[in-house]
């Protein structure tokens, strides 16, 4: 009786172990797991959300501000299903909705009218993170930028941004890391010079894309060359969580080496 008793003991301790880890490896990746559960709504979105993203071409919606994660989920994508008819639509995070419940997603009207009706208002959905279609993204420097005060964001990326960290081209030193505010953009504290720079961007899956000399370019759209890949299965939502930590402890051994 008494090792069947210890041996219930230990099982019970490692079933602990396992549901800690796991809400830290969720945690760690800032809740990009494979399928999200909530209510889905509609509002009539044309421009000025809190991604700061110009007028919309594609269908867009608004992310609650839990899973807004501090404006990581600006510019993803999430395919988004009604499971009362298996209805599902795809549309681009451009938004920020503050009211909204952990899980819940703010669609466009049209992108909720592809799922629903619209007198029904109030849905339950489920969504998850899928690659968005942009051949190669590109770079956008606040008009107001200067070598004082440089605001610089990331568009057309294929999946959700994590950070950026930025140098002078040639200088030879280390990526500083550029605080991103809740608007989607990113302000490194005393500006960045005048440049070039040579930037580094981290997905969210912890991918990682360099574009070099670039010119401080005010109010001008910079389209580069490069694209996060492709993940395989990320187009079904596959978010790896599993070996989310692994690889921000390679990208922490990369920043000490650059």
């Amino acid at each position: 009786m008494g090792g069947k008793r210890i041996w219930t003991i230990w099982v019970g301790i490692a079933l602990a172990l396992a549901a800690v880890g796991a809400n830290a490896q969720q945690q760690a990746t800032g809740g990009w797991k494979t399928v999200h559960e909530g209510e889905g709504t509609f509002y009539q979105y044309t421009e000025g959300g809190n991604c700061s993203f110009p007028p919309p071409t594609i269908l867009t919606a608004a992310m609650n501000h839990t899973d807004y994660a501090g404006a990581k989920a600006c510019g993803g994508c999430i395919q988004v299903t009604n499971p009362a008819n298996g209805k599902s639509v795809q549309v681009r995070i451009d938004d920020r909705c503050p009211e909204c419940a952990p899980g819940d997603v703010d669609l466009d009207q049209e992108a909720f009218a592809q799922i629903a009706e619209l007198w029904q208002g109030r849905i339950p959905i489920r969504w998850k993170y899928v690659a968005c279609t942009p051949p190669t993204l590109s770079l956008y420097f606040d008009p107001g930028s200067s070598q004082w005060w440089t605001s610089v964001q990331v568009r057309d990326h294929r999946y959700p941004v994590a950070k950026l960290a930025w140098r002078v081209t040639g200088s030879g030193q280390p990526y500083q890391a550029a605080p991103r505010e809740l608007y989607n953009v990113f302000i490194p504290p005393g500006g960045m010079g005048v440049g070039p720079y040579d930037f580094r961007l981290t997905d969210v899956y912890g991918q990682v894309v360099k574009v070099n000399n670039v010119a401080l370019s005010p109010g001008q759209v910079i389209t580069t060359t490069k694209q996060f890949p492709q993940r395989p299965g990320a187009a079904e939502g596959d978010s790896l969580l599993g070996r989310a930590l692994a690889e921000q402890s390679a990208l922490d051994v990369d920043d000490a080496a650059d």
